[in-house]
């Protein structure tokens, strides 16, 4: 497998940019019988911990493909990158990828702001990225696969069952996000969610902090104040990303403060983020996913079970039994374009796409995720987790089935 590494791409962008501003169409070139696939995941920077997981795992899938003989009589090569957290370096090597790898299509992103500085790219060259996170929805491009879940499909739910009788009868909210679009879209439509709920403006609070950013001590105070100032049970909407995510759970426990008093709900936080926690004093506080490690399915022991067996193969540098949905989302993202491109009997993307509606696949977390004629949107199912001892998660709540995903929020 190739890798685009950050020194090569700087190296040799100057030559590659040269008559590059027009848009371009690219078609995939197939070379000796394999076909490309681009990852656009960081192995270094701030999001590295669980960036860089999905380039190992979308090989996997890759070689599981390639086991049973490839796609339309190719093997499968992916082509990994290091973007480096970096986020207009992203869109700097998926052009690379488009024009000059000539990848059939591109796997990558984890922040919004990646995916947006990608997004003219894709347009462009006509190209296809598919997005494996679940994200703040608004945006609907023919050139993204939008593999997660919008708030629709994910924050809303595990909301309705903080405010319900099931889980703590929310009625406060401090929400607390990293300074960029995801989390601020999130809390806008958020905003406009509760007060159609009759929830007044005076129950909630907003802060932002830079991306990294570490050092919580002064914002878990300020949490601790906004909880003693009454009018209900207070939750904290975490939308910090990468390596605070752990950064704040530490600052959250080292002043003791527990999920019986104030849960939070990590709409990032998966569990790769709790390893080398301490989480006995975190019991209780929540997630929502499409997927979590505790999903009940025999597709979910196979996965698991591939996954620790590639780590220990290829010697990943990841732990073997931990998984996250970002991870079963670039896993899936493989499937999905392989079996597209088998339908479409064709790598152009064009015919890739034509062949997306009625696809079907059964991931790991145990639904059957599908896509249609709509849009590019890929039904999941929901998990709501909590924290456990184990640095894992227990599923409190999963939906019934996979509620048809909806682009564009009604609340903000």
């Amino acid at each position: 497998m190739s890798k685009i590494s950050r020194r090569v791409f700087i190296q040799s962008s100057g030559a590659a940019a040269v008559g590059l501003a027009a848009p371009a169409l690219i078609s995939p070139v197939r070379a000796a019988g394999t076909v490309k696939l681009g990852c656009l995941f960081s192995s270094s920077g701030t999001m590295a911990n669980n960036e860089g997981r999905l380039n190992h795992v979308a090989r996997m899938a890759a070689e599981e493909i390639n086991a049973k003989g490839g796609v339309n009589g190719s093997m499968i090569e992916i082509v990994t990158s290091d973007p480096a957290s970096d986020w207009p370096l992203y869109a700097q090597i998926a052009k690379q990828m488009l024009q000059e790898q000539k990848v059939a299509a591109l796997l990558g992103c984890w922040t919004s702001v990646s995916r947006k500085s990608v997004l003219p790219v894709v347009e462009q060259n006509d190209g296809l990225l598919f997005y494996p996170l679940h994200f703040e929805g608004d945006e609907n491009s023919k050139n993204v696969v939008y593999i997660n879940s919008p708030p629709a499909s994910s924050v809303l739910p595990a909301v309705d069952y903080l405010m319900s009788g099931d889980g703590v009868s929310a009625k406060r909210f401090f929400m607390l996000g990293s300074d960029y679009v995801w989390p601020r879209t999130i809390n806008k439509q958020l905003k406009g969610y509760l007060k159609s709920k009759g929830v007044q403006e005076s129950a909630w609070k907003e802060e932002y902090v830079p991306l990294g950013f570490s050092n919580f001590q002064t914002l878990v105070n300020s949490i601790r104040a906004f909880a003693d100032q009454g009018g209900g049970q207070p939750i904290v909407v975490l939308t910090v990303v990468g390596s605070s995510i752990p950064d704040f759970l530490r600052e959250f426990s080292n002043q003791g403060i527990k999920a019986t008093d104030v849960p939070v709900l990590g709409l990032d936080m998966v569990e790769a983020d709790l390893e080398g926690l301490d989480t006995a004093p975190l019991v209780g506080h929540l997630n929502c996913w499409a997927y979590l490690q505790a999903a009940k399915s025999d597709t979910n022991k196979k996965f698991l079970t591939s996954w620790a067996d590639y780590v220990k193969a290829k010697n990943v540098p990841f732990k073997a039994d931990v998984s996250i949905d970002p991870m079963v989302s670039a896993y899936d993202s493989v499937h999905l374009w392989a079996m597209a491109a088998a339908k479409a009997g064709s790598f152009a993307v064009p015919e890739v796409r034509t062949a997306f509606a009625g696809l079907s696949f059964d991931c790991p977390s145990g639904y059957k995720i599908g896509m249609t004629a709509e849009n590019n949107y890929v039904s999941r199912g929901v998990f709501i987790g909590s924290v456990n001892e184990k640095q894992g998660f227990d599923i409190l709540w999963q939906s019934k089935d996979t509620p048809k995903p909806i682009p564009f929020s009604q609340y903000g």
